[in-house]
């Protein structure tokens, strides 16, 4: 199992369970299990809590209770330039103080490669180059970040995700870690018209696809979870309502259940 996460509950008054006030939970006994090359959707309504499961899976938020494994091992206990190696985060909006071209936008992603004032060489330009090909955006490279489309800016900020996760085949050189790379995404379609959400959809399956990339996803949508996901987890007021297999638990009545609408409204959408 690449990801395993067991009996996770989160508050953000840690300093008052410090003390014993009792406080309220985003998360609470929540368990999810992420194999390697898969999807797994996140899926559930506003203030669900998905958000919050997402950033506490991937490590940007430490659980306040239960345990959470990475290859066996417990999460918290990778460095964060170990960590930042394993799984990169591409999240709902990305916005830049300066005008950085797409290049060098997805020459961040590097970061975890780099020493203390280490700068970029050709194996980071390499590995960004790849990752540019891999989202259909080299021809964008010149161009500035905040001149881009909605969509073309979501294929360049899962490009720098990539770049940090190096997806090129093989060993990097003078390393001998495993290439188990797992992406997490953050409302990837949410703010995409038609045409880029089924961009987005058709970029994550081939990346999924052509380059095992193991993929936790947050959203709303119930078609690319159809589309894309094998399995989902459905969540409300921080507590997992289903999970399992796509085909299995996404049934109009668990969907109308977790939205709380009508099941023909459902049906028709998931027809």
């Amino acid at each position: 199992m690449l990801l395993q996460a067991t009996d996770v509950a989160f508050s953000y008054h840690r300093h008052a369970i410090r003390r014993g006030v009792p406080v309220p939970l985003v998360l609470r006994g929540i368990s999810v299990v992420v194999p390697h090359g898969s999807v797994v959707g996140l899926l559930g309504p506003n203030g669900s809590g998905k958000t919050t499961l997402l950033k506490v899976l991937s490590g940007t938020l430490a659980p306040t209770a239960g345990t959470i494994l990475l290859d066996g091992t417990p999460l918290g206990s990778y460095s964060r330039r170990a960590l930042a190696r394993r799984l990169a985060v591409v999240p709902q909006d990305t916005h830049t103080a300066f005008d950085y071209t797409v290049l060098d936008m997805v020459l961040m992603g590097r970061y975890a490669w780099l020493g203390p004032f280490e700068l970029e060489g050709p194996d980071d330009r390499d590995a960004a180059l790849a990752a540019l090909e891999a989202t259909g955006t080299s021809h964008l490279a010149s161009r500035l970040f905040p001149t881009l489309s909605g969509g073309e800016k979501q294929r360049v900020v899962i490009a720098s995700a990539l770049a940090q996760l190096d997806i090129r085949n093989g060993l990097r050189a003078g390393s001998s870690e495993t290439r188990r790379p797992l992406l997490f995404l953050d409302e990837p379609t949410a703010s995409l018209d038609l045409r880029y959400q089924l961009e987005c959809a058709t970029l994550l399956e081939r990346l999924h696809e052509q380059h095992d990339v193991t993929m936790v996803l947050s959203t709303h949508d119930l078609r690319l979870v159809q589309a894309i996901c094998d399995s989902v987890v459905l969540l409300r007021e921080g507590r997992v309502l289903a999970a399992g297999p796509t085909a299995e638990v996404l049934s109009p009545a668990a969907v109308s259940a977790l939205y709380d609408v009508d099941t023909p409204l459902v049906e028709q959408l998931l027809a």
